[in-house]
């Protein structure tokens, strides 16, 4: 029985390694193997065995990305959501678009399961450090054609690295070297060419360049394709994470294509990025056929310099410069042309049919992130609409089509009081969701607020007076403790209200200007004063607020911002209104990743603001107050209202409470005021 035994098992051994050799399973190798196979060869200090398990890796990995591309628009184009106009048909396209890519992309690359990577090493791949072991290994076994090309391609996603910088200028000044070798692998071929483009431009090359410039669109509207075709995979919802969230199937099937839209939306700022960068290149797109509409000019081609200035004006409509320019081309030659075709996957359109509501309570429900996109606009038969988050009505609607509307250009909402004035957009602050506007107070409310500060001298955070710097004093008061101070007669009352309505109309402004389609929440209000302590000032080589991202913890040498604790992460947005401008430093100022290099200034002045959003793309700080005192109201806000200041609550009931009371009157003793700082 034991020989019998053997003998079956023999077999069934054997039948499964050639199961194994001869079908789609394993035909491709997974990435995250052969990653962790090269850096293991690595630490053992086989080269040879390094490059051939990294080149194969950077391959497969490769490979899995075209093949998912191939096939989901193969499958996509088989089965169209078009035909499905009733709920079991939707179904249906759903069920064999499904099956389609599954069968594509196993015939390809094997098991999907096998190719389930891990975000770490996803991450690795995308801050290209697969090429930092390539260069290494490549230098040891002396092909340094090749190593300059991986540690090229390394330093394009890594520009702070120091040592790969050193280790270039090595690479250049060896014989055998030279600057054909230095060539990014992983450069993206629309932005290759559009930089290309841009110098021959500058050189009054506009033949060549206008060549180059077309070349960047087309490949531009290839690579959209291909970022919107890897949005079409399986997605994953957070709040299905959450032990309370409660769905049905309709609820599941909303969520996911809520998802795909939300990845596709990313991918206008995916391809405008550079490697490396956290902040698009801002009006990436629309500068093409800006570019494009003077290059043909100068050759005389007013056609199609005309088509381009139209095509220009689809993003930015009404731009007094541009509609100048179609004025002239029209009458150069005497008749009106349209716009170039723009691709219509700039405005996603996806049709949410019945299917998509909860039918129990007859609602759909549309789940999103609203700090992050910009308004869902709906058209049902009945009318239009915005949609945040909540129910549409209380009856299903058939045929409801959503579009996310795209926004490329930086141009923001209105700004909700008449003496407001916009100083400088995003453009201008050389970043993204950031705003400068001035005379949000007056003169007077200056001073009556910067005299509050201090008469309540002392207060900074968690009582310190001196957080973030020793050759400065800090001061500063919340609102609540302000309305406290007001009712014990300690400081005007009408101060402390000022202080509270100056607050809110800087966060309508905020919610305003930055067309959120939900209601921005107060998370922490502050009224501060920095004041330089005399004889601490000589050689100051620190700043007053050293560089930082309000919801990440800062982290320059990886060139991220981790959104974890102890950071605030639920904060959206910030915004700091400025008192006054009679002292020396304290400049306001917003770097890139690496906390150092500056790509924006702000000189406070009574009555400005400057306003961001709170993430890793805006990091910033303050410049050492050298001397005088600079005063300002600290504000910052979540779109969360399970993270609204609790003590904001309160003050809105003492308020309320004054309101409601003739100002002749005293307050009512039993109003409960303590306030507490929650930062």
């Amino acid at each position: 029985m034991d020989v019998v035994h053997f003998s079956i098992g023999s077999i069934l051994s054997i039948a499964l390694q050639a199961l194994l050799l001869s079908s789609s399973y394993g035909s491709l190798e997974p990435y995250d193997l052969l990653y962790n196979n090269a850096v293991e060869a690595f630490y053992r200090n086989d080269y040879k065995d390094v490059v051939r398990h990294m080149e194969g890796a950077l391959r497969s990995y490769a490979e899995v990305r075209q093949t998912k591309v191939r096939c989901r628009l193969r499958c996509q184009n088989q089965h169209p959501f078009d035909s499905a106009s009733m709920d079991l048909q939707f179904f249906d396209v759903v069920l064999r678009r499904s099956y389609c890519q599954n069968e594509c992309i196993e015939e390809k690359v094997g098991t999907q399961s096998m190719h389930k990577i891990s975000e770490d090493v996803i991450q690795d791949f995308h801050r290209r450090i697969p090429y930092n072991y390539l260069q290494l290994a490549y230098q040891k076994l002396k092909q340094l054609d090749k190593a300059a090309a991986a540690a090229h391609t390394y330093f394009q996603a890594n520009p702070e690295s120091v040592e790969m910088d050193q280790n270039l200028e090595q690479y250049k000044a060896l014989e055998g070297t030279n600057l054909d070798h230095f060539v990014d692998r992983e450069a993206r071929p629309h932005q290759r060419s559009f930089s290309a483009g841009v110098k021959l431009y500058d050189n009054a090359n506009y033949e060549e360049a206008i060549s180059l410039f077309e070349e960047a669109l087309q490949e531009y509207y290839r690579a959209d394709v291909e970022c919107r075709a890897l949005c079409q995979g399986p997605q994953r919802f957070e709040e299905q994470d959450h032990i309370l969230y409660r769905y049905s199937l309709y609820q599941l099937v909303s969520d996911h294509f809520t998802q795909v839209l939300h990845c596709e939306h990313e991918c206008v700022r995916d391809l405008s990025t550079r490697p490396g960068r956290l902040s698009p290149m801002e009006n990436y797109l629309p500068l093409h056929y800006d570019y494009l509409q003077f290059a043909y000019y100068q050759l005389n081609m007013v056609e199609e310099a005309l088509a381009c200035a139209q095509s220009y004006l689809l993003f930015h409509e009404g731009d007094e410069f541009m509609t100048e320019n179609v004025e002239y081309y029209r009458e150069a030659i005497g008749h009106d042309l349209k716009p170039r075709e723009v691709r219509p996957w700039l405005l996603i359109n996806i049709s949410l049919r019945s299917v998509m509501t909860d039918m129990t309570r007859g609602n759909l429900i549309i789940h999103y992130p609203l700090s992050k996109w910009q308004p869902l606009y709906c058209k049902a038969g009945r009318g239009s609409f915005f949609v945040g988050g909540h129910s549409l009505g209380t009856t299903a609607i058939e045929g409801l089509t959503c579009f996310l509307i795209l926004c490329v250009c930086s141009v923001g909402g209105p700004l909700v009081y008449d003496s407001v004035q916009l100083i400088q957009n995003s453009q201008a602050l050389n970043g993204t969701q950031r705003v400068l506007l001035d005379d949000v107070m007056s003169v007077e409310e200056c001073a009556e607020l910067k005299n509050l500060t201090i008469t309540m001298a002392g207060d900074g955070y968690r009582g310190k007076m001196s957080p973030h710097t020793p050759n400065e004093r800090f001061e500063g008061a919340t609102v609540l403790k302000a309305l406290q101070y007001g009712y014990e007669g300690r400081v005007p009352l009408k101060s402390a209200r000022l202080f509270y309505d100056v607050s809110e109309r800087a966060r309508r402004i905020i919610e305003s200007y930055f067309l959120l389609n939900s209601t921005l929440h107060f998370s922490y209000t502050h009224l501060v004063c920095r004041t330089a302590i005399t004889g601490q000032q000589d050689h100051r080589n620190d700043l007053s607020h050293p560089i930082h991202a309000d919801n990440c913890l800062l982290d320059p040498e990886a060139n991220e911002c981790w959104k974890e604790a102890p950071a605030y992460t639920y904060r959206d947005y910030s915004a700091l209104l400025y008192l006054n401008g009679d002292f020396e430093g304290g400049e306001f100022i917003f770097t890139e990743m690496d906390a150092k290099t500056v790509t924006a200034q702000v000189k406070p002045k009574c009555g400005r603001m400057v306003g961001f959003s709170s993430g890793g793309e805006n990091p910033h700080g303050v410049r050492a107050v050298t001397r005088g005192q600079r005063c300002a109201v600290a504000l910052w806000f979540t779109l969360d209202p399970l993270f609204r200041e609790l003590e904001r609550l309160q003050a809105d009931e003492v308020v309320q409470a004054l309101d409601n009371q003739s100002s002749q009157s005293k307050w009512d003793t039993s109003l409960n005021i303590n306030p507490k700082d929650e930062l």
